[in-house]
């Protein structure tokens, strides 16, 4: 067991508190094939960026936000195997509402429908894909989720499950929990920065005390 100690955790939301991989390669399978591309390659390059990111690279000369609208809400409609990741909701219930945030790439209707298709209630705090100028793997989505709890992000431990993200806390000056749900290649996850590679939330225990949380890994 490894103990952490830190004062907030930022969690990603696909892949580390909802599965939704089945649900993203869909659309953007669909898409890509839609738009003469590659599906595999398109989908695999889509998780865990902002949608209107892969829009850019794969449609430069387009109308970026008209087709983000699109997949948006190609994704709200495709719900099917949308479940909390194992662990998920035991895992936020032990935390104070104030010792943990949101920080998704997933725009926040797009996140609110799956949160609550999935069974788990709304963060208080909540940065998105449509509260930034600059997507994972920029560090602004952790910055912001620190500074949206008063935290520094020395004293934040991010949860991902995809480079971009990892990258993301990394640049942002936190510490990283990389879970294998999204890819299974440890070596990736460690290679993009990640200080800790677990299965899934039911491997991360919490105690809160005055001085703010401490981790347990089963690592």
């Amino acid at each position: 067991m490894i103990e952490v100690s830190c004062n907030a955790l930022l969690f990603d939301m696909d892949g580390v508190l909802v599965n939704s991989t089945q649900a993203v390669a869909r659309v953007w399978s669909k898409w890509a094939i839609e738009h003469g591309f590659d599906p595999k390659e398109v989908a695999a390059r889509a998780q865990g960026r902002p949608s209107i990111s892969t829009i850019r690279d794969y449609l430069p000369h387009s109308d970026h936000h008209a087709e983000n609208r699109i997949v948006e809400r190609a994704e709200m409609e495709d719900l099917e195997g949308v479940v909390p990741i194992a662990g998920a909701k035991e895992l936020l219930a032990t935390l104070p509402s104030n010792r943990w945030a949101l920080v998704t790439s997933s725009t926040r209707p797009l996140a609110e429908v799956r949160l609550r298709f999935a069974g788990l209630e709304l963060p208080q705090y909540f940065v998105t894909g449509s509260d930034i100028v600059d997507g994972k793997p920029h560090p602004e989505p952790y910055l912001k989720g620190a500074a949206a709890l008063g935290v520094a992000p020395a004293d934040c431990v991010v949860v991902e499950d995809v480079s971009a993200g990892i990258q993301s806390g990394k640049a942002a000056g936190c510490k990283v929990i990389a879970f294998r749900t999204t890819s299974s290649d440890e070596d990736e996850l460690r290679r993009a920065g990640a200080d800790w590679v677990l299965n899934d939330c039911t491997q991360i225990g919490v105690r809160v005390n005055a001085a703010g949380l401490t981790l347990e890994l089963d690592a």
